[in-house]
């Protein structure tokens, strides 16, 4: 019961700290640096996983790099992190840039391969798993499907 308890707590801790970052960003306009991992297994499907906070939308994992990180560690970071696999093959696509909630977002791409069944840890991630590129979440496939174009798969 315990932990059930601190899993919640934590989810919506995770949810606000959400909400202020959003804050943050529209008052100060900064500059983040992240990564998106398009993940791929040997029957070619893609994984994404669906985080407790900002709409639960299945999205590529991912998240933010430190200060002077390699957008390759950092994605193998953030994926192992999110999913509890190994992140093999990684390479970089580069960095795209977009405007979110004031904050000037750059985004780097990181494709690479993975086996396994992939676990979310309950707080942050509250699901994972692999889709067939034609079979994407409903209300995500162009967002998704625009990072699955862009890493030519």
């Amino acid at each position: 019961m315990l932990r059930l308890t601190q899993r919640a707590l934590m989810r919506l801790a995770y949810r606000s700290a959400h909400v202020l970052r959003l804050c943050y960003w529209r008052l100060r306009r900064p500059t983040v640096h992240g990564c998106a991992v398009v993940a791929r297994n040997s029957a070619g499907e893609v994984l994404l996983v669906r985080p407790s906070y900002g709409g639960s939308q299945w999205q590529f994992p991912g998240g933010g790099m430190g200060r002077g990180e390699d957008p390759l560690d950092a994605a193998r970071r953030e994926f192992a992190e999110e999913t509890g696999l190994a992140l093999s093959a990684a390479r970089s696509l580069g960095p795209r840039r977009s405007t979110f909630h004031g904050a000037t977002n750059v985004v780097h791409i990181v494709v690479g391969a993975a086996e396994g069944a992939p676990q979310g840890d309950g707080r942050e991630i509250v699901q994972a798993a692999w889709f067939a590129p034609a079979q994407l979440p409903e209300g995500r496939k162009k967002s998704v499907g625009n990072y699955i174009d862009i890493a030519g798969l």
